[in-house]
Order: C-alpha cells, then sequence, then structure tokens
C-alpha cells in the first residue's frame, strides 16, 4: 500500500478509536468520580453526615417529664432540651417514641438514630455499647411504695412500720422494674449485698406507668429515679419514695461509640447552657414546679386523658368523611385557635379553623355558628383544595402540603409560585426545596411583577413557618396518640 493510500486510512482509523478512547476515558473519569463520592463520604464526620440529612433524629420516652402533649402543644424536659440542642446544631428535631431500652440501643449502633435521650444512668456496661454525653441530671434509684389506705391516721412510728424503710427486708418481695432498665441490675446487685432472693419482674413498660400501677394498688414495688418519682408523687400523694437502693448517679444522652464529633459538640453546649437560667427554668418547670399535678388531671393532658382537645369526636367523625388523619385536622386547629372557638385574627377570619368571611359564607356557617358547624366548614373547605391539585399532584403527603399552604394564603399565590418553580426549572409538584422556595420569593418585586404570575405580592414566610409548624406538630401528635394507644402509623394522609 502506497503513503499516500495510508493518510486516507489513518483519519478513518482515529475517527473509528476516538469514541471508544474517550468512552474508556469517561469511565474512568466516571469511576474515579465515584470512588471520589465514597471517599469524600468515608471522610465526612458523624457530624457532617448529620448535617448533610437537615435533622438530628433522637429516640426519646414519653411521660409526664420527658415528652408529652399538654393543650395541643408537645412539652417535657427531655423535649425543650433537645429542641434547645437541636437549635444550637441549626438542625431539625426529629423525635421518635421509644420505651423499649435494648431496641433502642440496637436503633442507635445500626445508624437508624443518631440520639437517644431517655432517662439513662450511665453505667460501666453501658459503656461499652455506647458513648455517654456530658451528664444532663443527677438522680438516684428509690424504691416506689404505696402507702396504707389509712395512712393520714398513723402517726409516724406506725407510718414507717408499714413501709419498707431497709433494703434487707426487700427480700423475697416482687418488684417490677422496665425491661432493659439499669434498676434490675441494681436490684440483683442488692439481693446479692443483703444474701437473699428478690423476685424482680422486668416488663416491658416505662417507668412511669409502673409507678401508676403501684399508685392504683395494681402491683406493690417498682423502682425509679428519685426525680421522675417526685414528680410522681405530687400527682399520687399515697404513694412513699423515701427508700433509696442506690447511690447518687449521672443521667446523659448516648451517642455512637465512634460519633466523637456528635458527642464533642453536645458536651461543649452542655456544659454552658447547664449554667444558664434559661437550664434552670426548664428543669424547674418539669421538676419542681407543683403546678404539674394540675396539668396532669387536666383533660388537655394527653397522657392520662388521651384527648388533645375537647373537640375530638367531631374532628375524628369529619375528617373520617375526607379520609385525613384527625391529628392532623387537630394539629391545624391548634395552629388556627389554639382551640379557642371565639379566635379572631386581625385580617378578620373567625372561629376554630379561622375562615374568612367569604369562605365561611361558601361553606354555610357565620360567627354565630357552632364549633362543631365551623369544623365541619373547614374540613369541606380542605376537601374543596385538594379536589384542585388532585389531578397535579398525584402524591398524597405532597398534596398534603400544598393543601395546608393554599389553607393558610390561598390557592392563587401557591399556584404563582408553582409557575414560578416552573419557570426557574423546578419540579412545581414538590413543597420542600421547590415550591417554597418560589412561594418566599413572592416577596421580592423581581419574582411578584414576573409575568407567570397572577396574584402579585405574597408574605409567603407565614406561609412556609405554618406548613412546618402543623407537619411537626402533627408528628408529636403521632409519637404519642392512635386513639388513646401509642401510634405506630407514620404515614401521612
Amino acid at each position: 500500500m502506497k503513503l499516500k493510500d495510508y493518510k486516507n486510512i489513518i483519519p478513518v482509523v482515529l475517527l473509528v478509536l476516538m469514541p471508544v478512547f474517550f468512552g474508556a476515558c469517561n469511565r474512568n473519569n466516571n469511576a474515579q468520580n465515584e470512588q471520589e463520592t465514597v471517599r469524600n463520604k468515608d471522610e465526612m464526620s458523624d457530624l457532617d453526615l448529620i448535617r448533610q440529612k437537615g435533622r438530628l433524629v433522637v429516640a426519646a420516652d414519653y411521660n409526664s417529664t420527658s415528652y408529652f402533649i399538654y393543650r395541643g402543644q408537645p412539652m417535657g424536659y427531655q423535649y425543650q432540651m433537645l429542641q434547645e440542642l437541636a437549635n444550637y446544631l441549626d438542625l431539625r428535631l426529629d423525635l421518635q417514641v421509644s420505651s423499649d431500652i435494648g431496641e433502642t440501643f440496637e436503633q442507635l449502633n445500626d445508624g437508624e438514630i443518631d440520639l437517644i435521650a431517655i432517662n439513662l444512668t450511665v453505667t460501666a456496661d453501658r459503656k461499652k455499647q455506647v458513648a455517654f454525653t456530658y451528664p444532663h441530671t443527677q438522680t438516684r434509684q428509690v424504691l416506689v411504695q404505696r402507702m396504707p389506705d389509712n395512712y393520714r391516721r398513723l402517726n409516724p412510728m406506725q407510718l414507717q412500720d408499714s413501709l419498707i424503710r431497709n433494703q434487707l427486708d426487700l427480700g423475697g418481695k416482687s418488684v417490677y422494674v422496665q425491661k432493659g432498665s439499669v434498676y434490675a441490675e441494681r436490684l440483683g446487685t442488692l439481693a446479692n449485698e443483703i444474701g437473699s432472693e428478690i423476685n424482680i419482674i422486668q416488663v416491658p413498660v416505662e417507668s412511669e406507668q409502673l409507678i401508676q400501677m403501684v399508685a392504683k394498688g395494681e402491683i406493690e414495688y417498682t423502682v425509679a429515679d428519685e426525680n421522675v418519682a417526685s414528680v410522681n408523687k405530687t400527682y399520687y400523694p399515697q404513694l412513699d419514695i423515701k427508700t433509696a437502693i442506690s447511690f447518687p448517679q449521672n443521667l446523659a444522652w448516648a451517642v455512637r461509640k465512634d460519633a466523637d464529633e456528635l458527642r464533642s459538640e453536645i458536651d461543649t453546649w452542655l456544659m454552658d447552657f447547664r449554667k444558664t437560667s434559661r437550664y434552670a427554668v426548664i428543669y424547674n418547670k418539669y421538676f419542681r414546679n407543683q403546678h404539674t399535678v394540675n396539668m396532669v388531671s387536666s383533660d388537655y393532658y394527653i397522657l392520662g386523658s388521651g384527648k388533645i382537645s375537647r373537640y375530638d369526636d367531631i374532628v375524628k367523625r369529619e375528617s373520617e368523611r375526607i379520609g385525613w388523619d384527625w391529628r392532623l385536622i387537630s394539629s391545624m386547629i391548634y395552629q388556627e385557635s389554639r382551640f379557642n372557638p371565639k379566635a379572631e385574627s386581625w385580617a378578620g377570619a373567625y372561629g376554630l379553623m379561622q375562615l374568612m368571611p367569604a369562605t365561611a359564607g361558601r361553606f354555610g356557617v357565620s360567627r354565630n355558628s357552632g364549633p362543631e358547624s365551623h369544623i365541619r366548614a373547614g374540613i369541606s373547605f380542605i376537601k374543596w383544595l385538594d379536589k384542585r391539585f388532585e389531578d397535579e399532584i398525584t402524591d398524597p403527603v405532597e398534596r398534603t402540603k400544598f393543601v395546608l399552604a393554599a389553607y393558610n394564603i390561598g390557592k392563587g399565590h401557591v399556584d404563582d409560585a408553582r409557575r414560578l418553580a416552573e419557570k426557574y426549572g423546578n419540579d412545581p409538584n414538590v413543597w420542600e426545596g421547590s415550591v417554597e422556595k418560589w412561594l418566599l420569593n413572592k416577596s421580592q418585586p423581581k419574582y411578584y411583577r414576573d409575568p407567570v404570575v397572577k396574584y402579585g405580592y405574597a408574605r409567603g414566610i407565614e406561609t412556609t413557618n405554618y406548613v412546618t409548624q402543623v407537619t411537626e406538630r402533627y408528628e408529636h401528635y403521632r409519637n404519642i396518640l392512635d386513639d388513646g394507644l401509642l401510634a405506630s402509623n407514620r404515614s401521612m394522609p
């Protein structure tokens, strides 16, 4: 073959080989990028990974001191402390209820949760499984027993003789404790020390519920942390909690053993926060405030009454009519009126569900209509909004957020935000990070004057906060209540 023929062939060969060459390069680059991504993730600290997901997932127990709902709002010592921590870390608090300590330890070490915020006593055995934070409280374990029915008529000597004051007297007694708690371990050690068997019955029941069972005479004895027992004695004066069975011990939160940065950050915050007046207020509110006895006996205390509000039966019935979770509707009503049927806003909205006069008239209610009529009208309005989004936003979880936003600010403004999202390359059917962002932008002239916007200026911050607060409170209601029981269903309507 002549040289000139090779010159003609070479370009053709190059054209054939170039895609192969560059394809191989691209594959190598992609492989390198994937390896780099994995390497970067491996190099990220435990706290960086938590910040990446934007939320701190915490397991807590529900009782009258740690975490509960009162007058529609989440409250509790652990809850408020955790909220302060989440604010410090600039993360959203994702709280999950747990009463099985062993299972919670497994969830922590499997990476399902980031932090355990149950009243955990720091022990050497537990240190083998988890890493403890700086202690948030100190307490000791006490025996919880019931005084005799005629205790008010007994003199001090007679009363003392009717109760266990000497730990030796626990020999042969049956004591109920929460399964997986340190109380069983302590009682086992005590049995060995006194040389007599104690019948330790471990049950999957939260410690405070066992205290209530003692108060009602259903069981004779349990063991609890003294600070929790002291609070419960204000509710049940027939309890005696004066017999200690341990020395003072630290209570702390727990993280995974390899979560060094998260633990360090929490320790730094806790050491500073415990010196503040804010901490003193939170602690005193739940452990030293005698008014808590009135709260626990209230119909608005979910753990005692099983109710969110006095309107639960109406809300359940009307919510079923449209296929929504009644606890979500209750969260909306709390946000709108704090369950006050006479509430009226500066803008003229009124009633439990704060309907504007025109909307209220459309659904057949007025200021003089009763609470049941207002709830029915508000839920009918929700149904009306849901139908308007149904064809385009098929995901029910997403559609719920759009309905909440439209209920607050009006469907027109939400539609404007969806058109802006679509115009600027975002998904008009996704709320967080998409339509939510463009609703916020509707307060800026550049966007509310955009040709796709039909309803002009909107103060979107109030609506985005509304959606967030309603859905987060709904999570708390689901955590604690499911027709009076611990909730297990974690899906939106």
